[in-house]
This record gives structure tokens, sequence and C-alpha cells, in this order.
């Protein structure tokens, strides 16, 4: 396929480690290794088997989000991003989503210089790579307070214009409760009407409880998106909701397997069988590249090689991508 689209990677995932290092060294940050092989096992999923938990992953994302929390290393690494992406997979619709808020240290980095930073970085890369239509996304967190997350939905509008396309929220859930995605109606209604895309973290883990929590996204906040969304599979209602609503699904299968979302490879099988026989639609991606070690390719060639999805069945949920882009609909809507 020519011209993949990847609309669901984390910023902080999406860095070569050897980026990473530089930006480390060049702001001082002082790193707990002092070997770059011992460095490249920090910010990524080095083994095989995965990490236990989601919990596990967010402390690797802990130290990429510490080393891109200045002005330099955002911008540099949105720049990076987009521009291995083209050269390495022919991606040419490409969505990068984080949150600015983990990376302005606590409040010492004004919001607007990170942000705009971001958007620096996409603005040279899409100089330097006219083929790729690139957005960013503005993420909030379930750990914040609704002032930090209405914070973020207000700066994600003011900075539209030049290259912001959605929202998101995600992160841990306090104290491993259940989330209750209600009160972030307002934040999401407003990013909405605004005319921003609106993508949901949910549904990755956390059994009864994940489904319970699509369910409300679904019905509550009425996502253009989900990212993951996995828990729905084999669920009837949930997949006829998703289907009914046309929400896309945006799945990571080597993500899911390192993270333990998904056990095994039949899982992964099961998962976009139920989907795809059910009518749910979905596009492939990969979470953060670098840190999961794969690459959009590497997505397409597991789903093939276990059974999960035919070739036909590929070129649909890429073809897929590109139309549920926010950065395509941003585009349209500039022209009415």
């Amino acid at each position: 396929m020519d011209g993949l689209a990847e609309l669901h990677t984390h910023l902080g995932g999406s860095v070569s480690s050897d980026i990473l290092w530089t930006l480390a060294h060049e702001q001082g940050i002082a790193l707990p290794v002092k070997d770059y092989w011992d460095f490249e096992r920090l910010v990524t999923v080095s083994d095989p088997r995965g990490v236990p938990d989601l919990d596990a992953l967010d402390q690797i994302y802990h130290w990429t989000e510490l080393i891109q929390s200045s002005p330099l290393a955002v911008e540099v690494s949105v720049h990076a991003a987009i521009g291995g992406a083209y050269r390495s997979q022919g991606i040419t619709t490409l969505e990068l989503r984080f949150n600015p808020m983990k990376r302005n240290r606590g409040g010492e980095r004004d919001l607007d210089h990170i942000i705009l930073a971001a958007i620096r970085g996409l603005d040279v890369a899409r100089l330097e790579y006219p083929q790729v239509r690139a957005g960013l996304i503005l993420m909030m967190d379930r750990t914040f307070s609704a002032q930090q997350n209405t914070i973020i939905v207000e700066k994600a509008i003011r900075w539209a214009p030049r290259g912001i396309v959605g929202v998101d929220i995600a992160g841990p859930r306090p104290d491993g409760a259940r989330y209750d995605y209600r009160q972030v109606v307002p934040m999401i209604e407003t990013a909405r009407d605004a005319g921003l895309g609106v993508t949901i973290h949910v549904g990755e883990e956390g059994g009864d409880v994940g489904r319970e929590e699509i369910g409300e996204v679904v019905e509550a906040l009425h996502p253009d998106r989900i990212g993951h969304g996995i828990l729905a599979a084999g669920d009837a209602e949930l997949m006829a909701a998703l289907r009914d609503r046309e929400i896309v699904l945006e799945i990571c299968p080597t993500s899911n397997l390192l993270t333990k979302a998904l056990p095994d490879a039949d899982a992964v099988r099961e998962t976009f069988r139920s989907f795809a026989d059910a009518g749910v639609l979905f596009t492939i991606a990969t979470d953060g590249p670098e840190m999961m070690r794969t690459h959009l390719r590497d997505e397409f060639d597991l789903l093939v090689r276990v059974g999960a999805l035919s070739e036909e069945e590929l070129r649909a949920a890429n073809a897929r991508g590109h139309e549920a882009s926010f950065v395509g609909r941003a585009a349209a809507d500039a022209l009415v």
C-alpha cells in the first residue's frame, strides 16, 4: 500500500532513542543511566515479552515526557516524528497526540510556548514533506482536575488554526477506580462546537469496568473515534452501538500484546474478526512506533500472519484512516 495513515501515536513514543538521548544531554537532564544502550532500554519496551501492565508503561512515558519538557525538545520531537514516519513507512496522513501539561515541568514552562513549539515542528515538517498531511491532538488526563482539562481544551481551540486538530483524554485511572467520563462532557462539547475532532482513550483494559466505560463514552461523549476500544469485541450491544454511530476504533495490535491487553495472537485474531464481522469501523495504528519497537507496516504484516485480516481488509482499514483523520476534516471545513 502506498500512502499509509497513522491516527494513534503518542509523541512520547514516536521519537527515536538517539534523538531523545541527545535532547536529554542538551538540556542537562539527570538520567538514571550513563550508557546509551541502557538508556534505550529505559525509554522503550525493550523486553519482547512486554510490560506487566499499563502502569509499567506509564513509567516509560515518564522519561520521554520529561525529556520532551521544553519548547526546544517538543519542536525537535514533532519534526522528527513526522519526517521519520514518512521516510520509514511512507505515512502520508499522521496525527500526533501529546499532553502539553506533562511537558511544562509542572507549570515552570509556559503552556503556550510548549504548544507553539510543537506547531513550529509541525510547520517545518510540512514544508520538508509536503506529501504528508499532519496534525496535532492535545490530550487531557484522567488524573487531572476539571480546571486543568478545561485549560487544555481552551488551548486546543486557541491554536486550532495553526494545526491542532483534535482532543483526547488518557492517563491512568485515579486510584485504579472506574473513571467517570461524564465529568469531561463540557470540555468535549466545547471542543466539538469549535470544530475539533474528538477521540477518547477507553476500553484498552479493565475487563467489565472497561466495557462499562466504553458504553458511557459512546452515550455521553459521542466521540468521532476511540483509542483502542478492544474490550468491545464480542459484546454484541457495544459493537452495535459503535457500528450504528460509525465510531472508528484506533487499534494498536503490538502495543496491546506488549501491555497484555491482548494475551496472544489468537486474541488478536478473535478481536479483529469480531469487529470485522460485526461491521465495526477501525483503523490500524502503533501507539508509538519507537517505544513499542514496531512500525505501521509491521502491524499490517502481523495481522495478515495471524489470520486477523485479509489484504483487502487491511487496505480498507488504511483507507478508512485517511478518511477518518481530523486533518482531512479540518482541511475540508476550511474550504466550505
